[in-house]
């Protein structure tokens, strides 16, 4: 079989579902450690792969609330952001919607205004400096309950930054039923922001379904248990409402025991888009590069298959349209390029 991992390196790429504190590198979260000796979190870098090995989501959120804890400052906030961009630009991530949880940080005493400045700060200059856009997707720890909720709508409706484009919710699902944020959501979707809530990771299909009939999902973030339900993908189908699906995050965690049982192939021969993403990559060992490679061994793709991949990501972005088409057309002047060069 080809060797797909240059070309996967070099492909233009779009990512929707990765998550700002959970892209923090070994080397960063290490360095945010040394400057707060109170945490538990390792400071050499080579230590946090065994401390970033979960026995189940709920060990998963534990350990990711210890990383949240290392951000303390606007300056942590724009050296994390900025480096996420750095990580991204290297695998030649051209545009991507980071989820960001300022009350996570908020509430740990990080002036709101100042947090905004920071993360704004790391989007010009990353785009300015690496050309990597970015653009926020504020989400609701749902674990937090419904003051969370409140807060996180407060912010992003009352001090919208000029890169959010989303509002979400993450965080554990068993006993937080998606319904409860339906008030939330109305007001960000009245506000102009789309709608992209975590859905039937840890539980199953009907997750999905409230997220679709209470909280007006746009995109569902995981929906891994939507293959139990034929109804649920024919209606994701029909109404092209995309997948953003993280297969190397859904081992890691547990919600799916092993990749070979992974059900994106399902999902993609019931003709629902499907996205791929990586989650939190440092956190599960793996990139969106490594991603690439794991779907394209799951639905035996080649790098025509793997072009129409990341081109299902443009078209599932809130990126405006004329940066969908720039980005659309670098996908397949590459794949052309590199097909024509291969070929000789």
């Amino acid at each position: 079989m080809t060797d797909l991992h240059p070309f996967i390196a070099g492909l233009p790429k779009a990512e929707l579902h990765v998550h700002h504190v959970g892209s923090a590198s070994p080397r960063i979260v290490a360095e945010l450690a040394a400057h707060h000796p109170d945490s538990k979190v390792p400071t050499d870098p080579e230590a946090l792969a065994d401390y970033f090995s979960f026995t189940d989501f709920a060990h998963f959120i534990d350990v990711y609330l210890s990383v949240v804890d290392l951000i303390r400052t606007p300056e942590d906030v724009r050296l994390l952001t900025f480096e996420v961009a750095r990580d991204m630009a290297r695998q030649n991530i051209r545009y991507a919607e980071l989820t960001v949880t300022p009350f996570s940080s908020t509430r740990r005493g990080i002036p709101e205004q100042g947090f905004m400045e920071a993360i704004e700060d790391a989007r010009k200059a990353a785009e300015s400096e690496l050309g990597v856009v970015l653009r926020w997707t504020f989400d609701i720890p749902g674990e937090a309950g419904l003051e969370a909720a409140e807060e996180t709508t407060r912010l992003a409706v009352g001090l919208r930054p000029e890169g959010l484009v989303a509002f979400g919710l993450g965080g554990p699902e068993i006993g937080v039923p998606r319904p409860q944020f339906k008030p939330y959501f109305d007001r960000a979707i009245a506000e102009g922001l789309h709608s992209v809530p975590h859905a039937g990771e840890t539980t199953g299909p009907q997750t999905i379904w409230d997220a679709l009939t209470d909280l007006r999902a746009e995109r569902i973030g995981h929906g891994t248990s939507a293959t139990q339900d034929p109804r649920l993908l024919d209606h994701l189908a029909e109404h092209r409402i995309p997948l953003e699906v993280c297969p190397t995050s859904n081992i890691a965690t547990r919600a799916v025991t092993d990749l070979d049982r992974h059900p994106v192939k399902e999902m993609v021969d019931a003709g629902v888009l499907v996205t791929i993403n990586s989650d939190d990559p440092p956190m599960f060992g793996t990139d969106l590069n490594n991603e690439y490679g794991v779907a394209a061994r799951l639905l035996g793709l080649d790098e025509r298959g793997l072009a129409a991949l990341a081109k299902n990501a443009v078209e599932a972005s809130y990126l405006d349209p004329a940066g969908k088409r720039t980005l659309a057309a670098e996908i397949d002047t590459y794949t052309t390029s590199w097909l024509e060069r291969t070929a000789r």
